[in-house]
């Protein structure tokens, strides 16, 4: 990070922005200025080579074909890879998950190679997985339960070189009883929301990972009541 903003990088919004995830930058831009620390979003597009200097890279969900075209050329662009080599914060939501695992199948039984930054291989499911989820998470990860929405086919296996964001309690996420996936700073989810705007703790977390140290707290009642009216929604449609 500089001296004078974090940088965070919305990579590919034109092709992987289907369920406005690009949200998630501006929630982090805000609760950083909220703090006093100022924050500016890079949106890097489809060709475009994707620089390797900024702090956080963030990526969004989109459909099989747009899942693709991004995998190409963040491969033929490896900015994101060299970040995350020297330590920089990589945030992925859905098609973003599966593009960091090592590799994922689309719908049409293609087999394409991912970023290979979590260890996690995606196939497709025999059915798609649509609704509201809860997530049970440790203590590490703000030990908060984690509330979103997801659209996905994909069953994602996450290896021993990874661990689970963590575990579902209503939803489907990974397909196993787990969702997410962890490697270091490298962490992704399959939820919706923005996923950041639903869990401030989540965001939190991120930023604390590329501050060195945890945020201050930010007394926000609000987001709290919030939170916990969605969680109890979530909760109530699962038990039905």
């Amino acid at each position: 990070m500089t001296e004078s903003a974090i940088r965070l990088g919305l990579v590919l919004p034109d092709i992987l922005g289907t369920y406005s995830d690009g949200g998630n930058a501006e929630v982090l831009r805000l609760r950083a200025r909220w703090r006093g620390i100022a924050a500016t979003i890079t949106e890097i597009g489809y060709h475009e080579p994707v620089p390797s200097s900024l702090d956080l890279y963030l990526l969004g969900g989109g459909e099989d074909e747009a899942q693709a075209l991004a995998a190409a050329q963040l491969r033929a662009h490896p900015g994101i890879q060299r970040a995350a080599a020297r330590g920089a914060v990589v945030f992925g939501v859905c098609a973003g998950l599966q593009l960091l695992g090592a590799d994922f199948t689309t719908s049409d039984g293609v087999r394409h190679r991912g970023l290979g930054l979590l260890d996690a291989v995606t196939s497709p499911g025999r059915q798609r997985a649509v609704g509201e989820v809860v997530v049970e998470v440790g203590a590490e990860l703000g030990a908060e339960p984690l509330t979103g929405f997801e659209n996905h086919l994909g069953r994602t296996r996450v290896g021993p070189g990874a661990r689970p964001l963590g575990r579902v309690r209503a939803g489907t996420g990974n397909g196993d009883g787990t969702e997410g996936a962890v490697t270091g700073r490298v962490l992704a989810t399959y939820l919706h929301g923005p996923v950041l705007a639903r869990n401030p703790a989540l965001a939190d977390l991120l930023l604390g990972w590329v501050l060195g140290a945890p945020p201050a707290a930010l007394p926000l009642p609000e987001v709290g009541r919030l939170r916990e009216e969605r969680l109890q929604a979530a909760r109530r449609g699962a038990r039905r």
